[in-house]
């Protein structure tokens, strides 16, 4: 398996988010990543879905190495698109860490249960939702080995 991040390879990581104020701002906390990132962002469910089954606009996007997920989503709910990538046989290997406002012990056991591999409540303020990101950068792209699996 090659080593992704470290290398000239790229982690590509797919943010689904529809706030543009926290695109920019999760676009802000990599920027001073400990390795190389490539993001690619799609504000709702449906194109996240296009994206990574290579449809439409995004025939020729990159199979992501982690995904970053918000639940509360236009067009498609996250919690749908969560579900349709954990019961995928071709996208169930990717991480996949759910990034969101709701703080709901049933959303939390719901994104679980679907196999999410990590959930996390956006915090409120801006110093505290650069932090979360930093300590995604920390853990899942310079701790966590991603599996890598090449484009078919």
């Amino acid at each position: 398996m090659k080593m992704i991040g470290m290398d000239a390879t790229p982690i590509e990581v797919l943010l689904v988010e529809d706030s543009p104020g926290d695109v920019r701002l999760t676009r802000e906390a990599f920027k001073d990543a400990k390795v190389h990132i490539n993001l690619h962002v799609v504000s709702d469910g449906a194109e996240a879905m296009d994206f990574l089954n290579h449809e439409g606009k995004h025939a020729n996007a990159l199979r992501p190495d982690l995904i970053l997920l918000d639940l509360n989503l236009p067009k498609k709910d996250g919690r749908e698109v969560l579900g349709e990538i954990k019961e995928s046989s071709a996208l169930k290997s990717i991480p996949v860490v759910i990034l969101t406002t709701s703080a709901s012990d049933a959303d939390i056991l719901r994104s679980y249960r679907l196999h999410a591999n990590c959930y996390i409540t956006k915090p409120v303020g801006l110093d505290g939702f650069l932090e979360v990101v930093k300590s995604i950068d920390s853990f899942w792209l310079s701790v966590v080995k991603l599996p890598h699996e090449p484009r078919s």
